[in-house]
């Protein structure tokens, strides 16, 4: 995502600790505290500008949620939201995804969503898919036994990559939609490049993948 730099945005998110903490790594399995009740607890690796965990936390009270955002120019955005809309059960993480172990405890989350990641097209590149196996043991490490990942994209061929990555690393693949909009999938929450995409008429590709049980 190519934003632009707003030089001020780390002092608008330190201005506001309720949200943001400035120390997440420090409440490593801890982070029900910082929620108004001890619920599920939901992340979104990569949220971009926020619309889709914001608008989640909106339908799912009984859910808790975390925006994970390793830029501030970004994460401005989705702070903006939060402050005028002040969700008991949002919280948001300036962080990096490559780094998930260092913020959460094994099982500590219920469910990892991730929407139109960063596709890395270039094959030397292709570690740094958030669907790689690297990031895949995170998200094993930090979900509980048979944990899931819910993933969309509008890139084919990031798609087929992950459809590949998780098979092979032995996940279940649980559901998989190859036309998101025109399925009957009901409760689709978009993201802002989803809107954009879809507008266009592009395919929008989803999946919801779970870990082996006794892997």
């Amino acid at each position: 995502m190519r934003l632009r730099n707003k030089p001020w945005a780390n002092d608008r998110i330190k201005a506001h600790p309720q949200y943001v903490p400035g120390q997440p790594e420090q409440l490593k399995g801890q982070w029900q505290s910082r929620f108004a009740k001890n619920q599920p607890l939901h992340i979104e690796v990569g949220s971009g500008k926020g619309q889709f965990i914001v608008e989640m936390a909106k339908a799912h009270p009984d859910i808790n949620y975390i925006s994970i955002e390793i830029q501030a120019s970004a994460l401005v955005s989705i702070l903006d939201k939060q402050i005028e809309e002040d969700l008991p059960n949002l919280q948001i993480l300036l962080g990096d995804g490559r780094n998930l172990t260092e913020y959460f405890a094994p099982g500590e989350i219920s469910l990892v969503y991730l929407n139109f990641s960063d596709p890395w097209p270039k094959k030397k590149h292709a570690k740094r898919r958030l669907t790689s196996p690297y990031f895949l043991a995170q998200y094993e490490s930090i979900l509980p036994t048979g944990g899931q990942i819910h993933f969309k994209t509008d890139n084919r061929g990031l798609f087929e990559y992950s459809l590949a990555a998780m098979s092979q690393y032995g996940m279940i693949l649980n559901q998989v939609w190859l036309d998101l909009h025109a399925s009957d999938f009901e409760g689709n929450i978009m993201t802002e490049y989803e809107e954009k995409f879809s507008a266009r008429g592009q395919v929008i590709y989803r999946l919801e993948a779970a870990f082996k049980v006794g892997k």
